[in-house]
């Protein structure tokens, strides 16, 4: 079954058996009879502010991919006066979303810490504001050594001390040639942009 209102929904996305319907219909995205509701937000909803964090220079944004994908790079959250970095998972992809230095694990580390450079720079951040990342590798038998020896070395160049917190996580990623993505999280003091 297809939704009725065309452009509401994304054209991809298509119900595709009776619980995925009753399941919109609870969220209320459906109607009883399959039209697109509108969403309503409450007159009395503030949500926090925050922004959309990018470095189109070198990395491209996950909505122009070929095939798109529905997150940003990374978020800015206000707190308190303090700015709070959700970076998204990344890897190593270039501004037009390939996957770069396919098969070669450290390369890939490497541009992906690049990557992740660049986010923090568009913000006025570096990896010394860095206080968690969770990095995920495809196998971690094979790699977490050399990934270790790449993340002792980085983080020893710039001279981060305290370490960030990290987890490190085996995990099947989003493409076959990709070996590794890390997700970051960082706090900026009041009054830095």
């Amino acid at each position: 079954m297809v939704c009725k209102a065309p452009g509401a929904l994304p054209r991809s996305v298509e119900v595709r058996s009776e619980g995925e319907r009753k399941e919109l219909i609870a969220l209320g995205v459906l109607s009883e009879d399959g039209l697109v509701l509108p969403f309503m937000l409450s007159s009395r909803y503030e949500p926090v502010p925050r922004r959309a964090i990018e470095a189109k220079s070198i990395l491209n944004e996950a909505y122009d991919y070929p095939r798109p994908s529905s997150f940003s790079r990374g978020l800015r959250i206000e707190l308190g006066g303090y700015g709070l970095l959700l970076i998204s998972g990344t890897a190593s992809v270039d501004e037009n979303g390939n996957t770069i230095h396919p098969g070669d694990f450290r390369a890939q580390c490497w541009r992906t810490y690049r990557n992740i450079t660049e986010l923090l720079k568009s913000e006025g951040a570096s990896w010394h504001d860095v206080v968690r990342t969770t990095c995920y590798l495809r196998d971690i038998e094979r790699d977490y050594r050399d990934f270790n020896e790449i993340r002792t070395a980085f983080f020893a160049w710039l001279r981060l001390d305290p370490l960030p917190a990290s987890t490190g996580i085996q995990a099947r990623l989003c493409r076959e040639d990709l070996l590794v993505e890390i997700e970051a999280i960082a706090v900026l003091k009041p009054g830095r942009d």
